[in-house]
């Protein structure tokens, strides 16, 4: 019989200490609580980026310290609703009719009948809820709304019907961000800048109430910020003494901490798995990044690009993970994760098993809680605002474009196609990241040998549905890897 992670961690504590283990007696299932900053890059968090790094974030700074810091972490895409989907199913989105950008409204992304972390939680018992930005495609009263809502408009592909969730409260994305719901009914219409507060409040007291309940909960925080409209409250306004993003970036790590307040004052804190992370990397245009920059600070840290693009910049993302009975604190790991391996993680955890047609590009990172040298996944597929590929490997990774495939200069255009075959350069980019974390020296012609390995892998992960072991499977739409600009 496997030992759930609980049980393993109590039995090792327990033999450290010279007491003899007690088999068989029922160990409590920990609460699991997943947070999501919006456009939030890996630089933005002073313990990953502290000589270029000139905000403040002391409450993700703690929760880090706490626990383990991941530094070699991903989001399944550069923008925020392939993220979502791929964080709630452990299924890149690409796989998906989404091949480029992002919803913003109509039926969900997420089918019917395809498993998601709150569908696995609550089979296991758990009390399932969300608080925050869903983007995965919503109806309003039957159909697709993008504009103004009614109050006491019904929501139907939302978080409830389709992703699972027992509760939610929050908004659907962010041209809607003025609309709030509860469970699947449009409510209230309220300020932009009144959003992250609202949602704040709308966690902590999640947390509160669950402390009463005698089974163990799921909460899932997908945040509105530090994502446009760049609103922090008069509270955070001048704060940072940057501008005002960065202003946002510290308000945003004050809700952070205010979640694990709660779970401190309500006694959850100890027996509760935290994962904190982003769904992309900081977006250049509303972060003022140019300004930033010329201040000391660099969104994105030591990598090359941002919110949108191929490069690291885009989706190397902040990852922090607390569990005082399990996690060492104050640890670290370069292990290669990705934020799709979440449902299969918290599938070990609770020691499911995951049905065959699930979870197909999700690797449990369990053994890295357990020991942070463990290398993690073998290999992870990226994917562009515009839909371009890249997949990494070990040290190597290969963009199948030229330049940032997204918002970043050079862009995927035909002009920019044209200029580099005229020069004799490749189409493509092959990057060693151990030597070269900033993405400047392309050895796709030097390596034409890794450019084609790396290019079979990620076809072979393309056409065989999944990236995991198991059977093949079909994606929902044809996969076209080697992309030319249209305009």
């Amino acid at each position: 019989m496997r030992l759930p992670i609980l049980a393993f961690s109590l039995l090792a504590v327990a033999l450290a200490a010279g007491v003899p283990p007690v088999y068989g007696q029922q160990v409590k299932r920990p609460n699991i609580v997943v947070m999501l900053a919006d456009d939030m890059g890996y630089g933005e968090l002073q313990c990953l980026n502290p000589t270029r790094g000139k905000i403040a974030t002391p409450r993700l700074d703690a929760i880090a310290q706490s626990g383990m810091i991941f530094t070699d972490a991903h989001s399944g895409s550069s923008v925020c609703t392939p993220t979502r989907y791929g964080l709630m199913t452990g299924r890149y989105a690409w796989r998906t009719r989404l091949q480029s950008g992002v919803l913003t409204g109509g039926e969900s992304l997420i089918a019917k009948d395809r498993m998601t972390v709150a569908k696995l939680l609550k089979q296991q018992g758990y009390y399932t809820g969300i608080v925050g930005k869903w983007h995965l495609g919503m109806l309003f009263d039957g159909k697709t709304q993008s504009g103004d809502v009614p109050v006491g408009a019904k929501v139907t592909h939302g978080p409830i019907d389709r992703g699972g969730f027992d509760e939610f409260h929050g908004f659907h994305h962010a041209r809607q961000i003025e609309l709030w719901i509860d469970h699947d009914e449009v409510t209230e219409n309220i300020s932009s800048v009144d959003m992250l507060p609202r949602l704040t409040e709308a966690a902590v007291n999640f947390v509160h109430q669950r402390a009463k309940a005698d089974r163990p909960f799921f909460l899932y925080v997908p945040w509105s910020s530090p994502h446009s409209p760049v609103v922090p409250t008069q509270k955070w306004k001048g704060k940072s003494g940057l501008n005002e993003h960065a202003d946002f970036v510290m308000q945003t790590d004050d809700s952070f901490g205010q979640v694990v307040d709660a779970l401190r004052e309500s006694g959850q804190l100890e027996n509760t798995l935290i994962i904190c992370s982003s769904d992309n990397g900081t977006s250049a245009p509303t972060s003022k990044m140019d300004q930033l920059k010329q201040k000391g600070h660099f969104p994105s840290g030591e990598l090359r690009g941002s919110k949108a693009d191929i490069w690291d910049g885009g989706h190397r993302v902040p990852f922090l993970v607390s569990w005082p009975q399990v996690v060492p604190a104050g640890s670290r790991t370069d292990a290669l994760v990705c934020l799709t391996d979440v449902i299969a993680t918290i599938a070990d955890i609770v020691d499911e098993t995951l049905p065959e047609g699930a979870a197909e590009d999700s690797v449990s990172f369990l053994p890295v809680l357990r020991q942070p040298s463990h290398a993690g996944r073998d290999s992870v597929v990226h994917h562009s605002v515009s839909g371009y590929f890249a997949i990494r490997q070990g040290d190597w990774k290969l963009s199948l474009c030229p330049g940032s495939g997204g918002w970043t200069h050079p862009k995927p255009t035909q002009k920019n196609y044209k200029k580099q075959t005229e020069a004799g350069k490749p189409l493509v980019q092959l990057i060693n990241l151990k030597t070269d974390r900033g993405e400047a020296e392309n050895r796709a012609s030097q390596d034409p040998k890794k450019v084609r390995e790396l290019r079979r892998l990620l076809q072979q992960q393309v056409d065989r549905g999944r990236s995991t072991p198991g059977p093949s499977t079909n994606n929902d739409a044809k996969i076209t890897i080697d992309k030319r600009p249209r305009k």
